[in-house]
């Protein structure tokens, strides 16, 4: 019937335009829970967070025999790429701000696991390599993270790997563009 405001069973999809993906929640009987999942479900963000958390959540897992945070293991990892990085590279390279990679690397090194050494060309900087002790556990534990993400990949077929990669960086560059 044109006009008429008829509820939708919780279970049924609710299309709106493309503008608006948020569900019109107004006219239906849900639960206050049910709403709150309703809507979170049709946010993109919340589905790639949830992707991100359970990511975090099973390194964090795997890494935790070794004594090592993600951040932590994220650092070493890139220190193994590009050894004597200085703090501030290695914050832009592991996503972290300055001051939380100079807390990060103050612990490492109590740890024995880099060193950091003055720069010849700036007074300033400070030039951050592995040690033998933490070249060896990166190794140990760089092969426990890569089994917890070729279980990820193993959830898709090369073409949805290669598509949902495109769509992330797509997705990444949507908001990076401001």
């Amino acid at each position: 019937m044109v006009g008429s405001a008829c509820p939708l069973p919780p279970q049924a999809s609710i299309h709106t335009p493309r503008a608006s993906t948020a569900p019109r929640l107004a006219f239906s009987p849900m639960s206050a829970e049910e709403k709150v999942h309703a809507a979170v479900d049709a946010r993109l963000g919340s589905h790639i967070k949830r992707a991100e958390q359970a990511l975090i959540s099973e390194k964090t897992r795997v890494l935790r025999p070794f004594g090592l945070t993600v951040p932590q293991y994220a650092a070493l990892y890139t220190l193994s790429l590009a050894p004597g990085s200085s703090g501030a590279a290695l914050a832009r390279f592991c996503s972290v701000t300055p001051q939380s990679m100079a807390s990060l690397l103050s612990g490492l090194e109590a740890k024995a696991l880099i060193e950091r050494r003055p720069s010849p060309d700036h007074a300033q900087a400070l030039i951050t390599r592995l040690t033998p002790a933490g070249t060896a556990l990166l190794g140990e534990a760089d092969a426990a993270a890569r089994a917890a993400e070729a279980r990820l990949s193993a959830a898709f077929s090369e073409e949805e790997e290669r598509l949902l990669r495109e769509l992330l960086a797509r997705a990444a560059a949507a908001l990076e563009a401001r």
